[in-house]
């Protein structure tokens, strides 16, 4: 089939390496964001799937809007008969989504109908999830709503954050997307419609979800560093200031710490929740560099009954 992929972040780029390296399927050309400021600099830079099909030699479309009728006009020239998606970042108009034949097919990282929306894989840890997975589904205009092709499944480790995981959703949910395309070609597949039950939301974390609350048990604490690393970044206070937990692991053996109570050891920094302790591995001061948790108790001096969120 031609096919036009629709992607911008390096998560969707073991997707459209797995469309290219294929033999069966004709990337025409890819749709991604526009060219945003980073850096210190704040120069343009061109999106990670926009810098992989140049090197591929694959036309590249950055609409500001995908209803802007210069880049529906592109499109109907390309005819695809589908538009693969994964984590483009923009909501696709009716008038977008009838102009290729087979229609705009969505790899999505979760199980669908649970965790639909902008950020499943972090809404997965941070639940408590054991399993998860992606899913291809053809977009229909609700969230995530359309019936679905194909899913593999994954298991959510206890030390998983939710850069891990979706790095190994990325590159199995590449072949499951793969696979669809063959499927659809070949006539072989039909999407389901997705149950009424079982439905969850995945809204995008905010930096106010990712503010720790000591009085939770441990194991939420866990939860939410590891579901906010690496964005937008689990945090406390510390001293007025905000300081950033990069990692950390569940004490199931100390119970003496007040929640937010810090225990600072030689080599060891524990603090206290709403049930046992947990141990900060790594964390980042305001305007510093991230470092060892132990490492940066000692040059902070930690006073005895310090707390961390006072």
């Amino acid at each position: 089939m031609k096919l036009v992929f629709a992607g911008t972040p390096e998560v969707a780029v073991p997707a459209l390496d797995a469309l290219i390296a294929s033999g069966r399927h004709e990337v025409a050309a890819v749709v991604t964001r526009p060219d945003a400021p980073a850096g210190r600099g704040r120069r343009l830079v061109a999106s990670p799937v926009a810098e992989r099909a140049e090197e591929a030699g694959i036309e590249v479309l950055k609409p500001a809007k995908p209803r802007d009728e210069a880049f529906q006009a592109r499109l109907r020239e390309i005819a695809p008969d589908c538009c693969p998606v994964v984590a483009y970042g923009a909501l696709l108009p009716k008038s977008a989504l009838d102009i290729p034949a087979h229609g705009w097919v969505n790899l999505h990282f979760s199980l669908l109908p649970a965790w639909r929306g902008a950020a499943p894989v972090q809404h997965a840890i941070m639940a408590g999830d054991e399993i998860t997975g992606a899913s291809t589904f053809l977009i229909e205009e609700g969230l995530d709503s359309g019936p679905v092709y194909g899913t593999v499944t994954e298991e959510i480790r206890s030390t998983d954050t939710s850069g891990d995981l979706l790095t190994r959703l990325a590159f199995a949910g590449s072949g499951l997307l793969a696979a669809t395309m063959d499927g659809i070609e070949d006539g072989a597949l039909t999407a389901v419609p997705q149950p009424a039950d079982g439905v969850s939301l995945a809204p995008k974390i905010t930096v106010e979800d990712a503010h720790i609350d000591w009085s939770a048990p441990a194991l939420r604490v866990d939860r939410v560093v590891r579901g906010c690393t690496p964005a937008p970044g689990a945090w406390t206070v510390f001293r007025g200031e905000r300081l950033k937990l990069i990692q950390a692991t569940p004490v199931p053996d100390r119970t003496d710490l007040a929640p937010g109570e810090i225990a600072a050891g030689k080599k060891t920094l524990h603090v206290g929740t709403g049930s046992y302790a947990v141990e900060l591995l790594w964390v980042q001061a305001q305007g510093k560099k991230p470092m060892a948790a132990a490492d940066w108790a000692r040059g902070v001096r930690i006073a005895s009954g310090e707390r961390l969120g006072a």
